[in-house]
């Protein structure tokens, strides 16, 4: 029996590896391996016919060199041949597993696959790149999960659930309004954020199981696209190809593209690549050993550590490049390292001066890493052109998100117009903001209002019209329109970085579920009927969207220029909030506006 606690372990006494040739590299000629394993003693890769089967064809013993690698090398070409790499350390053999940083697998991820990346290509990629932006606060983000965007049998949508139909053009509900990419052309957002989309643990990819669900937040291999959004998950090359083609689409249509990712944990614990190549050292443990568990998914990871670090640095680096990638958001940012954010920032921004990054500013339980070197909320002043979501604004606007009944602005509270004053100017410092009644947030936390992601839903618990149900039980139809109205127009003209939830735009239901990351597609799902229902809401979220990009004085880029130019009108009137926006030094049409 394993022992899986690491109590007084070595960890710093590990051996660094600083060069980036870690990894399965493919020539037509041979293929060579190269695994971080400080621990073992041996390790060996064996090489299969295909992803599943029991087909092995050849087994090769690695060779220790320096700083805790082992490598070697197979002659031939073995293109599109899969393999496995297994540890034998001080307590014996480990599991069978691709290597840590595998950029091709098999079925549901269990082996690793030589490929040429070349091959994967869609036709002109090398042309194809993502929008420009002058600030972050241009942005117009829309948060989606690819199998809820065209799952529902009245998507349109051929390739329903798929990486591909997001390629489809051209489609339409049976009431006859556009779906899919061409909603998201007619909306006028900018870039689209994903839901996870790297290889995840928890469904069968070959399932047609209808119950199968998951939002992807339980990560396996980091580098690979999740197959169970691909039209073929037993060859690694169709997945890699049909995501490019997503990416290549939305990039035609002027969208970039943002992916949700979760370099804070695995979704396996015990039997993660990680533990199968390093054991314990990727994760962070208490004082007694055990794993801690920031995420609240077992373990968090250890990304102060040099090797944690370079693999997440490196991860984020070959989706921008491999994949022309135009931001991250990053799941539970709280549980990462200030300094592995920072150098993640300084990294990508020199592969795209376009890149956005964000992330969640929190974690979901307590971590033995000191909460001043985190990248928590509190400390956004210390990252660098990384935003964080503004949940001041979120729970300002419709009520806590953990208590069913509580209500915000929008549902009639009154006297707590200041944590909503807060979002309205991006987080930042302002002068007429009475900080001791923002009841999330006592200080401003943000440098500038980009550093701040304005947002009052997400995939997280309740849609807001779910969320208004259940605070607001006794409202009729036509109210519940005029406050989601008033949260979008909230939202959209506020300072910092607009966020949307998709279907928010026409009262997106989930059938009131609270946490829906494993439940079936006919909760999950974007009901296009619901556009045509609710056509006057999509219409208002679209003239918003349009407003905002009209006008740069919504979209300050600087503290300074929210300071001089945005003033709260007197005196204070509970449940109003008004203000009064001059241009500054912009270009905008008009002299001022007043918002009331």
């Amino acid at each position: 029996m394993r022992n899986w606690n690491f109590l007084n372990y070595p960890f710093h006494q590990y051996p660094n590896y600083h060069e980036s040739d870690l990894g399965v590299h493919y020539r037509s000629q041979n293929t060579s391996f190269k695994i971080w394993a400080p621990t073992a003693l041996e390790v060996i890769v064996r090489i299969f016919q295909n992803g599943v089967d029991d087909n092995l064809l050849k087994t090769i013993q690695l060779t220790k060199s320096n700083s805790g690698c082992w490598e070697g090398q197979i002659q031939g070409n073995w293109k599109d041949h899969f393999y496995t790499i297994q540890v034998r350390d001080a307590q014996g053999w480990l599991n069978q597993v691709p290597d840590i940083g595998a950029k091709a697998v098999g079925l549901n991820g269990n082996r690793g696959m030589i490929i040429d990346l070349d091959e994967t290509n869609p036709e002109d990629w090398d042309k194809d790149h993502g929008p420009t932006i002058k600030s972050p606060t241009d942005c117009i983000l829309y948060e989606t999960h690819v199998r809820d965007f065209s799952i529902h049998p009245d998507s349109g949508i051929n390739q329903k659930g798929k990486f591909l139909a997001f390629t489809e053009e051209e489609t339409v509900s049976p009431l006859g309004v556009k779906t899919g990419i061409d909603h998201l052309s007619e909306l006028g957002i900018t870039h689209l954020h994903l839901l996870p989309v790297a290889d995840f643990h928890t469904v069968d990819e070959d399932s047609t199981d209808p119950l199968q669900y998951n939002w992807g937040y339980d990560p396996q291999n980091f580098n690979v696209p999740e197959g169970w959004y691909s039209t073929n998950p037993y060859d690694g090359k169709i997945r890699i190809r049909e995501f490019k083609e997503l990416v290549k689409k939305l990039h035609k249509k002027g969208i970039g593209v943002i992916l949700d990712v979760v370099y804070n944990h695995t979704g396996l614990i015990f039997n993660s690549v990680f533990n199968q190549t390093a054991p314990g050292y990727y994760y962070r443990q208490r004082e007694d050993g055990t794993f801690s568990d920031a995420s609240g998914c077992g373990t968090e990871f250890a990304t102060e550590r040099h090797m944690v670090r370079k693999y997440i640095i490196e991860s984020v680096k070959y989706w921008a490049t491999e994949y022309h990638i135009d931001g991250f958001r990053f799941d539970l940012m709280g549980i990462i390292d200030n300094e592995t954010m920072n150098q993640i920032s300084d990294e990508l921004l020199q592969i795209n001066p376009n890149m956005i990054l964000y992330g969640e500013g929190w974690t979901s339980g307590s971590s033995p890493y000191p909460k001043n070197e985190r990248a928590v909320k509190e400390n956004a002043f210390k990252l660098k052109n990384i935003a964080v979501f503004c949940d001041d604004i979120r729970d300002g606007l419709k009520g806590h998100w953990g208590a069913h009944d509580s209500q915000g602005f929008i549902s009639g509270r009154t006297m707590g117009e200041e944590q909503l004053k807060f979002g309205i100017v991006g987080a930042i410092h302002h002068p007429q903001i009475v900080y001791h009644f923002v009841e999330s947030s006592p200080n401003a936390w943000a440098k500038s209002p980009t550093q701040c992601v304005n947002f009052v839903s997400c995939h997280d618990n309740y849609t807001l019209f779910d969320k208004l149900r259940i605070s607001c039980p006794n409202a009729t139809e036509h109210e519940y329109i005029k406050m989601t109205k008033l949260a979008l127009a909230i939202i959209l003209t506020s300072q910092g970085i607009p966020f949307l939830h998709s279907g928010v735009e026409f009262l997106r239901s989930k059938a009131i579920n609270n946490n829906s990351y494993q439940s079936p597609d006919w909760i999950n799902w974007i009901d296009w009927n619901r556009k045509k229902q609710y056509y006057e809401v999509f219409e208002y979220c679209r003239k918003l969207i349009a407003f905002r990009k009209k006008h740069p004085s919504l979209r300050f880029s600087t503290a300074e220029e929210i300071q001089q130019n945005l003033k709260f009108m007197d005196p204070y009137i509970p449940g109003v909030i008004a203000y009064k926006l001059n241009r500054g030094n912009t270009n905008d049409s008009f002299k001022r506006l007043i918002f009331i």
